[in-house]
């Protein structure tokens, strides 16, 4: 599995808890499912931000890596 289902996962988990919480204390249905989906945009939101790969530039081959660390070197 990904890091970015892995992290979904564990944040499903963690508004299901959190939902779970606020229903024991009465807070009407309407406001946890407000919440829940809010949570839930956030956790895709910052799991994407931290499971992104880094871009590569296209031209970063590695015979033009050489040139560029040889021009530096001169």
């Amino acid at each position: 599995m990904s890091s970015f289902g892995l992290y979904v996962i564990g944040y499903a988990i963690l508004i299901g808890g959190l939902a779970y919480g606020a229903h024991l204390l009465g807070v009407p249905d309407v406001w946890i499912a407000v919440g829940a989906v809010v949570l839930l945009g956030i956790g895709v939101v910052t799991g994407v931000a931290r499971t992104r790969r880094p871009d590569t530039p296209p031209s970063s081959t590695p015979v033009e890596r050489e040139r560029v660390v040889e021009r530096v070197e001169r």
